[in-house]
């Protein structure tokens, strides 16, 4: 009997052990979740960062998904306009196009990159007032549509240039944006605008535009920096309330561009705070891919592209 009680007692000292450790165990790995909790939203490079070297000669375009894959990226946002010198290597648009296209899609199939978006440029004015200009562009945009669609990207970005009058503008915009969507959607292809200068950096007007369109493949992509409104010859002679415009941008947006110029000792953007623009993008219920756009001049591209991802992560568990 009493060696039943000895064995009882080590048996109950045993198991109030285990449980202990069990509880600390868990106890230690919910901390370290949550200190290490995802961000709500992707992370994708935008090629334009890489801008600089690519028209210096430096880096050949190709290389795009090769190069995201060794920064550590997930997805890519192509610019068209860095493929401009590639094009005219053929003899036809067509044959053209077709090459490069599966050129670029073997590469990010080799690196394991997600193709996200084209930002389509210099393919003439979807909002301009003279309809056979506009009517053009249209077509000119439909190659890029396909593009993104063989590539496995969800969307195009396109720019609203072209009519001079408010009014004008808005009736243009409406009409090239509805034509292009129409065509995109038989590709399952979203068509996006973006701030990018002049009444589309206007976010009343913009979503006034958006909101009479009115299609389920059509959207914003609202842009950190892109709110001037007005230039003058010593740069941007009135700006757009940067805060506000992207408030208003998001419930329309289907991507997101984290742009940056410049970071204090803290990692922080010397021009915006992230912390308040983050926070509006996860306040509108955005889980989709934020594209990093380095724009500044005091860093290399790669250090840019890397203080502006750190910027977002940091600012991410902030927020969680």
């Amino acid at each position: 009997m009493k060696k039943q009680v000895i064995f009882l007692a080590l048996f109950t000292a045993f198991f109030i052990s285990c449980k202990e450790k069990t509880n600390k165990q868990e106890t230690t790995t919910t901390v370290d979740s949550t200190e290490t909790q995802k961000p709500f939203f992707k992370i994708s490079l935008a090629e334009w960062s890489l801008h600089g070297p690519i028209m210096e000669g430096e880096m050949n375009p190709m290389d795009f998904a090769q190069k995201a894959s060794e920064m550590g990226f997930e997805g890519i946002e192509y610019v068209s306009q860095l493929y401009t010198k590639k094009l005219k290597n053929y003899p036809d648009q067509s044959t053209a196009m077709d090459s490069l296209v599966q050129a670029l899609k073997a590469k990010s199939e080799q690196y394991n990159i997600k193709n996200v978006l084209i930002m389509v440029d210099n393919e003439g004015d979807l909002a301009s007032s003279d309809n056979n200009v506009r009517n053009e562009a249209v077509e000119n945009h439909k190659k890029w549509v396909d593009a993104a669609a063989t590539l496995g990207c969800h969307a195009v970005r396109v720019n609203l240039k072209g009519a001079k009058e408010e009014e004008d503008w808005k009736q243009a915009s409406i009409d090239g944006l509805t034509k292009l969507a129409d065509y995109a959607a038989q590709k399952d292809i979203e068509v996006l605008v973006e701030n990018h200068g002049g009444f589309s950096s206007n976010a009343v007007l913009l979503m006034d535009v958006m909101n009479r369109v009115d299609l389920d493949n059509c959207g914003t992509l609202p842009d950190f920096g892109n709110f001037c409104i007005e230039r003058s010859d010593e740069g941007c002679a009135k700006e757009y309330p940067r805060y506000e415009g992207i408030e208003q941008m998001m419930p329309k947006a289907m991507a997101v561009s984290a742009k940056s110029y410049a970071f204090n000792d803290a990692g922080e953007e010397t021009m915006m705070d992230y912390t308040k623009i983050m926070q509006t993008v996860k306040d509108a219920g955005y889980t989709g891919f934020v594209g990093i756009e380095y724009e500044g001049d005091k860093l290399t591209p790669e250090e840019g592209i890397d203080r502006t991802r750190e910027l977002l992560l940091n600012t991410a568990q902030k927020l969680n």
